[in-house]
């Protein structure tokens, strides 16, 4: 696809140099921040960006096989257009909160345009500055809407096995991973989890849609049941779950959700900070498989990585709970719907559509998964899986497909993997967690060859790094 041309004029500090002030003053993200050691040898500093690719800090491109973090849904080519939304809204008005009755034309026009994409009956949003904001936010509806209702016990939320919502202490709590929550002490929701979808493993009567999806819905009766009905509010899934490896639902379980929800009264909640604005396909992922759910959670895509904003996005039955007169929903962010990320995110759901961005991921995705599919042929791959531009391979670590030893996870999965696909310039997701994955989500602007050349190199390094199995 055709992108604007942009340009960088920025200062050119030396490599070497802002390593080591990042090792001396910046405190990452989920990382050891001491192995970077005292002069930063170990840190990835990307300096620019243009169409599907990064830059680095020495000039060496790279495919953004990752889109950022999920966030750069149009690459990095559409610089101008933004600065321009960004200059205009800036001029006008810079700040002013959605406080106390008050609120600002580009986060009201914002609202307006979501409701018009958004699955059904969904049609009030709740700013947040991203995706834990967010997750937190459905958290408190829920419960504000059952108190209103006249059922306060309902303190409980259901989630899946190996699921990530953020790490805010309250969406932590919805997080099934006990390297993540455990230094943090007892969580501040009371969560229950159930499994997720992945097939990869289980008895082969399960390959069938039908027979795995009612064996799931069966199970999360009987929690539902064991915990009480009247004690849960919320059920929270991503369509496809990213951890553990984008994590496909079998046909008719978003149906089979819904359904629960509305015998046994809970609300049920789409996290589609990953899902939504075209990772799948369709403005939002759930619509790919039938999801109807009662609230929305979305970030990353909604700017297309080029400002920091989330959401809540609210059915109109729950709306009308909690918008009953005299009710009060006492929550809020200072930054909610700040006007430069509303500016911003109306440009980028205009460029979407002016660009038929959705059709060229439904244009490419089943050739992609054609590509990723036939990854699974390899002995380190047990499985190839995903959907539209979000794919995931999880290995094995043996012929046989059994597990990985400590040194193969050292040797392959924390060293080889990573380093030869940055070798070969391709930015990817390596996980050695729980399952060991490789995963890719690309710009939702690349083109055939281009998503053919991720593949490529995807293939070159676990034929490599299968035999070294």
């Amino acid at each position: 696809m055709s992108t604007s041309t942009s340009t960088s004029t920025s200062t050119r500090t030396p490599a070497g140099e802002l390593s080591a002030t990042a090792a001396r003053h910046l405190l990452l993200n989920m990382t050891p921040n001491g192995s970077l050691g005292p002069e930063g040898e170990n840190l990835f500093v990307v300096r620019r960006g243009e169409g599907p690719y990064v830059i680095d800090a020495d000039g060496r491109r790279y495919i953004d096989g990752l889109s950022g973090l999920y966030c750069c849904q149009l690459g990095y080519s559409y610089g101008p257009e933004f600065a321009e939304a960004a200059d205009r809204q800036l001029r006008e008005l810079c700040f002013s909160p959605l406080w106390s009755s008050s609120a600002h034309p580009a986060a009201i026009e914002l609202a307006e345009r979501l409701s018009l994409i958004a699955p059904v009956d969904v049609e009030h949003t709740f700013f947040a500055g991203g995706g834990a904001e967010a997750v937190e936010t459905a958290w408190k509806i829920a419960r504000r809407y059952h108190s209103l209702r006249g059922e306060p016990g309902r303190v409980k939320a259901i989630a899946r096995r190996g699921a990530y919502h953020g790490l805010t202490v309250g969406a932590l709590s919805l997080t099934d991973d006990p390297g993540l929550t455990d230094p943090y002490g007892p969580p501040a929701i009371d969560t229950r989890f159930v499994s997720n979808t992945n097939r990869f493993g289980l008895a082969p009567e399960f390959a069938d849609d039908r027979t795995y999806t009612a064996h799931l819905l069966t199970e999360l009766e009987a929690e539902i049941l064991a915990e009480g009905p009247e004690t849960i509010a919320m059920l929270i899934a991503e369509p496809v779950q990213n951890r553990g490896g984008c994590i496909t639902p079998p046909v008719g379980y978003w149906e089979g959700l819904r359904a629960l929800a509305d015998r046994f009264g809970f609300l049920l909640v789409a996290d589609e900070v990953i899902t939504a604005f075209g990772r799948l396909g369709e403005w939002f992922g759930g619509d790919r498989y039938g999801a109807r759910p009662d609230m929305v959670t979305v970030a990353k895509g909604i700017t297309a990585g080029y400002a920091p904003m989330g959401a809540t996005l609210v059915s109109t039955r729950v709306a009308e709970v909690i918008n009953r007169p005299g009710a009060v929903l006492n929550h809020g962010y200072t930054f909610a719907g700040h006007p430069l990320s509303a500016a911003i995110a109306l440009r980028s759901l205009e460029i979407m559509e002016r660009d038929r961005i959705l059709d060229n991921v439904r244009g490419l995705q089943d050739h992609l998964a054609v590509r990723m599919a036939s990854l699974a042929d390899l002995p380190i791959v047990g499985d190839a899986r995903g959907a539209g531009f979000f794919y995931a391979c999880e290995l094995v670590g043996d012929l046989d497909g059994g597990g990985f030893s400590d040194r193969a996870r050292a040797d392959l999965v924390a060293d080889l993997i990573p380093r030869r696909l940055r070798e070969a310039g391709l930015l990817a997701r390596v996980y050695n967690r729980s399952a060991p994955l490789v995963q890719i989500a690309p710009p939702l602007i690349s083109d055939r060859p281009l998503l053919d050349r991720i593949a490529d190199i995807l293939a070159d390094t676990l034929v490599e790094a299968s035999a070294r199995l």
